[in-house]
């Protein structure tokens, strides 16, 4: 018999009994912030295709658990989402050395990545991957006031107000979105 795909609701309600987020109904549906009705449709729904179990506590208590056809389900999924994942982080690593090199190439030789986020780290390790020589590097947490010699690589996602005022400042957010067809896989 296939396995029956489990809609985003019902997965993520898999996953927050897995995770035993959440006591009751009442709390399952503060959660995930659907109605009452709601929570107890999806329940009745992942027990009849056997992705949970009730298991009686008391007269008026309940626990809810995970069948072993909901925890293979939430591990299979958890592992789909990691290569995805995983695939997409090398997407943007790849357009990043395309952009950095780019520059290199048109004779910039200092960078500065403006930002804290998950993206600055990104660019900072293609930074270290790709073999630019004679090139500095440096990590800024706030525009500076001034025209700088070099490129500005703004890694958040709203451009400083000043940026305007300053040429060579790169949204990396906007550069990677230019890459309009980045391929698509689905794992």
């Amino acid at each position: 018999m296939p396995t029956e795909k489990l809609s985003e609701r019902e997965f993520e309600l898999v996953n927050i009994i897995g995770a035993q987020l959440a006591a009751n109904q009442r709390d399952l549906s503060r959660h995930m912030d659907l109605s009452l009705g709601a929570i107890n449709m999806l329940l009745r729904r992942l027990i009849a295709k056997g992705y949970i179990r009730i298991e009686q506590l008391n007269k008026r208590k309940v626990k809810y658990l995970l069948t072993p056809k909901g925890f293979s389900q939430k591990m299979h999924k958890s592992i789909k989402y990691t290569l995805k994942t995983i695939y997409s982080i090398g997407l943007i690593k790849k357009h990043l050395k395309k952009i950095l090199s780019r520059f290199y190439t048109d004779g910039c030789r200092t960078f500065f990545i403006l930002g804290e986020s998950d993206l600055a780290l990104l660019v900072e390790a293609v930074f270290l991957e790709i073999p630019l020589k004679n090139c500095y590097v440096s990590r800024i947490t706030e525009m500076p006031q001034e025209e700088i010699d070099g490129i500005i690589l703004v890694c958040k996602e709203k451009l400083p107000e000043n940026s305007n005022n300053i040429h060579n400042t790169v949204a990396v957010l906007r550069e990677l979105a230019k890459a309009q067809h980045l391929p698509s896989r689905d794992i």
